[in-house]
């Protein structure tokens, strides 16, 4: 017969699985929307009757929205909760996807893509949710699952994305994705507690508006810069507007009492060069899904592709979302005896050598699942410790705020990828009847410079200070209920 005292405990054991179970769960249908709509890309044009540089707003709309959201919700969910910002960014994606299902023509499908874009403050409101409520020796493990299910619903919604488009009709892509939002948020109401840790205050209007324009204009140049012509007036526009307001918004936030995101703290070591190698890395995941697919579904006539359906390519890339989940208990046991900097390191490292072995392993569909399954769980590694790095740098009133910076930080450099690799693959080219195609030199040139990008993460992190154990947090957990142990952070 259990005693009392550990019947309490199975309880509290069973009710922090369940809440991690949640947010994971939340996670992977958030990240589902960035891939939902690739598998319609090249139909759009005939569906809702536009050209296809209109129909491209159909993903442009998702990241912009997204970008915007991301520091805003962090911010509001510290001071005003985050499981409540949380249920906020889970309405927004139901709506967005009820109005994609409803669409029929260009512009309300782009208006759902941007609403299903501004949940993408998800993950890190998640992550921020389980250091205010989680025991802390539960917090590594949990932490990395929720940083993985981001690559998790990114890859397996590919093929996901590609069963349903092709046996049903393109609405019931949204219609599903309806479903699983609303399902997350009646989870999260009946099973996530909120947070009592809380900054108050007034939220910061005008970093909030001059960060926007800053990230939009960024992001539309560097997403629309192949397409209008790199030294264009509009993307030249574009982009000396995205410098001056980086430069008015850092202005702004170092006068301001209560800053959208507190850039003192961001300047500590340990913040500065954990978004950095973010940056780094969020630019090596991205090459990944842009060349994969690509090689895999080129003609084999081409002498580069494999001639595989969109299907296949999508089965082939859902083995790295799997492996960064299996991964997540490896990347808390080196966090917990080696602490996050060796995680993060040795994270990047591996995504390094996965590149690395893409460059000569291209020839087969095996030899590609390999590249994805070695680069995926470097990205499982990494992507763990990185919330980690951030939560042990600053205060708990904080926390939102910090980790959703560093996921915009990672989404920029999945932003700079997708603009690098685009310049590359479209000035490498061979001639495959009336169509050039990428050369097989592009694509190893692609992948050689991400595996650049990932070992300047690991060279990056070295710079990051080294804590015994995997442990510098300034709080500690107190009957699951997280209070400061000083008004400063340890570096």
């Amino acid at each position: 017969m259990s005693s009392p005292i550990a019947a309490t405990a199975e309880t509290e054991e069973t009710g922090t699985g369940r809440i991690v179970a949640v947010l994971a769960f939340a996670g992977i249908t958030v990240a589902l929307m960035q891939t939902l709509i690739i598998p319609l890309v090249p139909q759009l044009p005939a569906l809702v009757n536009a050209s296809a540089a209109n129909t491209a707003w159909a993903i442009t709309a998702t990241l912009l929205a997204g970008a915007v959201a991301v520091p805003v919700t962090g911010r509001l969910g510290d001071m005003v909760g985050k499981r409540r910002m949380l249920l906020v960014s889970l309405a927004l994606l139901v709506a967005g996807s009820v109005v994609g299902a409803l669409a029929n023509s260009l512009v309300p499908l782009v208006v759902g893509r941007a609403l299903q874009g501004l949940a993408a403050g998800v993950i890190p409101l998640g992550i921020s949710v389980m250091r205010d409520v989680l025991p802390r020796h539960k917090l590594p493990g949990s932490i990395a699952l929720m940083s993985a299910s981001l690559g998790v619903g990114g890859a397996l919604g590919l093929p996901a994305a590609a069963i349903i488009a092709e046996y049903a009709d393109w609405h019931f892509l949204f219609w599903t994705a309806a479903a699983l939002g609303a399902l997350v948020a009646v989870a999260v109401v009946v099973v996530v507690p909120e947070s009592t840790v809380r900054t108050g205050g007034t939220f910061d209007i005008g970093g909030a508006l001059t960060l926007s324009v800053a990230l939009v204009t960024l992001l539309l140049g560097i997403s629309k810069g192949s397409d209008w012509g790199w030294s264009s007036a509009s993307i030249l526009g574009l982009l000396l507007v995205s410098v001056l307001a980086f430069a008015a918004w850092i202005v702004w936030e170092l006068r301001t009492p209560q800053p959208l995101v507190d850039l003192r703290v961001s300047l500590r070591r340990q913040v500065l060069f954990t978004n950095a190698a973010s940056i780094m890395l969020g630019f090596a995941m991205f090459a990944l899904s842009l060349v994969l697919p690509q090689i895999l579904q080129l003609p084999a006539a081409t002498g580069v592709g494999l001639g595989q359906s969109i299907l296949v390519a999508g089965l082939v890339m859902a083995p790295s979302g799997l492996i960064m989940m299996a991964v997540a208990p490896v990347s808390s046991r080196i966090t917990t005896t080696r602490g996050p900097k060796i995680t993060l390191m040795a994270g990047a490292a591996t995504v390094a050598v996965g590149y690395l072995l893409g460059i000569v392993m291209m020839g087969a569909v095996w030899q590609l699942i390999v590249v994805s399954l070695v680069i995926g769980a470097g990205i499982g590694l990494a992507y763990g410790a990185m919330p980690a790095l951030i939560m042990s740098a600053v205060p708990a009133s904080e926390t939102a705020a910090a980790n959703s910076f560093n996921t915009l930080m990672r989404s920029l450099g999945t932003s700079f990828a997708s603009a690098v690799a685009g310049v590359v693959l479209a000035s490498m080219t061979v001639s495959f009847g009336s169509t050039a195609v990428p050369s097989e030199a592009a694509f190893r040139i692609t992948m050689a410079i991400a595996a650049g990008a990932a070992i300047l993460s690991v060279v990056l992190a070295s710079f990051l200070p080294r804590h015994q154990d995997g442990e510098n947090e300034a709080s500690e957990v107190v009957g699951g209920a997280v209070t400061d142990r000083a008004t400063e952070p340890v570096e």
